[in-house]
Order: structure tokens, then sequence, then C-alpha cells
């Protein structure tokens, strides 16, 4: 809806300067430099998940009062079955976005997230570098994809997804309309794929930590182990309890 209302504001404020500089022998410079910021502007909006510009994700309970969600990218991985026993150690649920891929190549952690009470999102099928740049079409061919997979492992259907990179544009718009999907985003991103200092990460959790919060790390990073010990002695101090987004939100997983 956002997107849609600034679109037609947009365009509607280009013809409106168009008829007047025509009229009035305006110089036209303005328009092309709407041009080349209406580009900029919709690689900002797609980059910045959390602002619901083009479809509405979950990245946030305002209502919960002690509860937080943790939620993993990239996986399953070697370090997967590691991260289930320290969320086992402080009774903690959370949500795993998989890679279709990364799926067929550990089946059995895929098995094991799921029979230790865990939550399983989509997060595509390749998890393409190309995600800002891929077709509707081709996108409902990744999601589907990555839901066939884990159905055939699972027999259940996906009802989360996690767009990589945190990519939302008018493409995913159209793929999710299509297949259905919950996104699920998130508001404390840890940044622990890209920053190689966990006492960072760790401090910049225990500063911003909220309750409702949904937390980005990554299960395929070995250092993603201590921050998460880390992060669950932090839960735990603060009275909190860590909950899979379903709960969170009170939306159900699957379908």
């Amino acid at each position: 809806m956002k997107f849609r209302i600034v679109n037609v504001l947009i365009w509607l404020a280009l013809v409106t300067f168009s008829m007047y500089a025509a009229i009035k022998g305006w110089n036209l410079w303005p328009l092309a430099v709407a041009a080349i910021l209406y580009p900029i502007l919709l690689i900002t909006v797609s980059a910045n998940i959390r602002w619901n510009f083009f479809l509405k994700g979950y990245h946030h309970n305002t209502a919960a009062t002690n509860k937080i969600c943790i939620t993993f990218d990239d996986g399953p991985s070697d370090y997967t079955l590691q991260i289930l026993d320290i969320l086992d150690k402080y009774n903690a649920k959370a949500c795993f976005f998989c890679i279709g891929q990364h799926m067929e190549k550990h089946p059995e952690i895929v098995k094991e997230i799921y029979k230790r009470g865990h939550v399983i999102g989509n997060h595509t099928y390749s998890h393409t570098r190309k995600m800002g740049f891929l077709s509707s079409k081709t996108l409902v061919r990744e999601i589907e994809a990555c839901d066939i997979v884990a159905y055939d492992l699972l027999q259940l259907k996906l009802n989360f997804f996690r767009p990589p990179f945190g990519i939302i544009n008018p493409n995913t718009k159209k793929a999710i309309e299509k297949t259905g999907h919950h996104v699920i985003g998130w508001n404390l991103r840890t940044y622990d794929a890209i920053i190689n200092d966990k006492e960072k990460i760790v401090v910049k959790i225990k500063r911003r930590l909220q309750a409702g919060d949904v937390v980005l790390l990554h299960d395929n990073k070995q250092q993603t182990l201590a921050i998460l010990e880390q992060l669950l002695m932090i839960v735990e101090a603060k009275h909190y309890q860590a909950i899979s987004p379903d709960k969170l939100f009170n939306i159900n997983a699957y379908n």
C-alpha cells in the first residue's frame, strides 16, 4: 500500500510539473534529477525490510512484555547441532530460516531442528546474491523449491519466509502475494556474519535488546556459538523468554 501511494504521488507530481513546465517554458532539469533519485529511493527502501514499504513483515512485537525471538539464517550447517544444544541448555526456542540446498545437504539436521521444537522457515532454495535482480517468477520458483525440500523431509508446508539479505522490492512483493508466506524480518541485527568481533557484537546486544525484539543471527558462523551463549545469558538476566515467531506474533508457522 505504501509503495502504491508513493508511486501514484510521484507520478502525479511529475505529470503536473511537466504540464506546467511546458506551459510556462520552465527548465526540465528537475525531471532529470527526479529520474535519478527515484531508483535510488527504490534501492534504499528495498534494503530496509523493517520499513514495510512494499509489504507487511513481522519485525517486532511492542505488546510482548518479557519475550523475544531468536532467528538464524543461512543454515543448516556443521554448527547447527551445537546451536541446538546451546538453545536446549537455556530452554530457548528459535526459528531457523533454512536454504533449500543446505537442507538437501543436511537432512538429518533439519529433522533435528524440528524434533527439538524449533520452527523452520523458508530462506529460498539457493540464496543467490542476485536476489535484488530476480524476476517475480524466478523468486516464486526459489521459494517453492525450498518449500518442496522442507515438505519432502518433514511433510510440512512452510509458512514463514525471510528474503536473503532482507531485500524486499516490487518483485518480492509479487512473489509473496503468489506464495502466501508471512515475511519475518528483524529489528536487532547482530551482523555476526560480517563483524568478526564477538565482544563488540555482545556489547551491542546487551545495550539494545528489548522485549518483543526479533534477533538476527547466522547458524553457519562458528563465532555465533559464543555470541548465542552470551545472548541467552542476557535474556536470562533480563528475565525474558526466547520463543519462536509463531508464538511472538500469534501466526501459524506451517500450513
